[in-house]
C-alpha cells in the first residue's frame, strides 16, 4: 500500500532548488493540484523539466508567474509570453531541447542509457558545446540523460497499491517521467481498489510510485 497525502504535504516533499519533472502536454494531464500547492508554499528555485511552459496561470505557467522557477529544460514556450519575458531579462535560464530529444533524454535516464544519438540538431545552436560521434557514417550529437529529484505526474487512476493508468495527452510524457527521478509523485483523479485497473491498462508500475495524492475534500 502507498502512503497517501494531501497536496499541501506533498508540496513540502519537494525542497527549494530541486529538480522536477512535471508531466503534460499544455497543461493537458498535467498535476494541477500539486503545481498549485507548490505555488502556495512559495516554492523557489526549481529546475522545471517538462515538454512546455503552458500559459500564464495555467499548469506550469502558474509557477512561472509565481517566481519558482529559475530554470527550465522544456521543448517550447511559445505560448507563454511570461517565460519569453523572464527568459530575455535573465530571471529564468530555459534550455529548449527538441521534443523528440527531451523525451528521450528522459526516457534514458530512467532506463539507465549514458546518452542519446540523435542527427536532430545538427548544424544549429542546438550542436553548439556539444559531443558528437560518428556511427556507420553518419555523425549524431551525443545528448546527455536527464533525470530529477521529484516526478510529479498525473493520472486518471491509482490503485492502492501505486499503479496507474492515464488518459489521452496524458500519456506523452507522464509514464516517461515516472521511470526517471528519485522520488515519484503521482496525483490520480480517482483512487480504486487494487484490481480494478485491468493488468493489460497499467502503463506505470506501483513499483515506481512513492506517494499518491490524497482525493480532494
Amino acid at each position: 500500500m502507498k502512503e497517501c497525502l494531501s497536496a499541501a504535504a506533498a508540496a513540502g516533499l519537494i525542497l527549494d532548488g530541486a529538480t522536477v519533472l512535471i508531466g503534460g502536454f499544455m497543461g493537458v494531464g498535467s498535476p494541477h493540484r500539486l503545481i498549485d500547492a507548490l505555488v502556495a508554499r512559495a516554492a523557489k528555485g526549481l529546475t522545471v523539466v517538462a515538454n512546455d511552459s503552458a500559459m500564464p496561470g495555467r499548469g506550469i505557467g502558474r509557477l512561472v508567474s509565481a517566481g519558482a522557477v529559475s530554470r527550465m529544460i522544456v521543448s517550447h514556450i511559445g505560448l507563454n509570453p511570461e517565460t519569453q519575458e523572464k527568459m530575455i531579462s535573465g530571471e529564468i535560464d530555459v534550455e529548449l531541447v527538441p521534443q523528440g530529444t527531451l523525451v528521450e533524454r528522459i526516457r534514458a535516464a530512467g532506463v539507465g542509457l549514458g546518452g542519446v544519438l540523435t542527427p536532430t540538431g545538427l548544424g544549429t545552436e542546438v550542436e553548439d558545446g556539444k559531443q558528437t560521434i560518428e556511427v556507420q557514417g553518419q555523425r549524431f550529437l551525443v545528448e546527455s540523460p536527464i533525470r530529477g529529484d521529484f516526478a510529479l505526474i498525473a493520472a486518471r487512476q491509482a490503485d492502492y497499491a501505486g499503479n496507474l493508468d492515464y488518459s489521452l495527452t496524458a500519456h506523452n510524457f507522464n509514464p516517461i517521467m515516472a521511470l526517471a527521478a528519485d522520488m515519484v509523485i503521482a496525483e490520480p483523479d480517482v483512487i480504486v481498489p487494487i484490481g480494478a485497473i485491468p493488468p493489460d491498462g497499467v502503463k506505470t508500475p506501483g513499483v515506481l510510485v512513492d506517494r499518491i495524492l490524497a482525493r480532494a475534500a
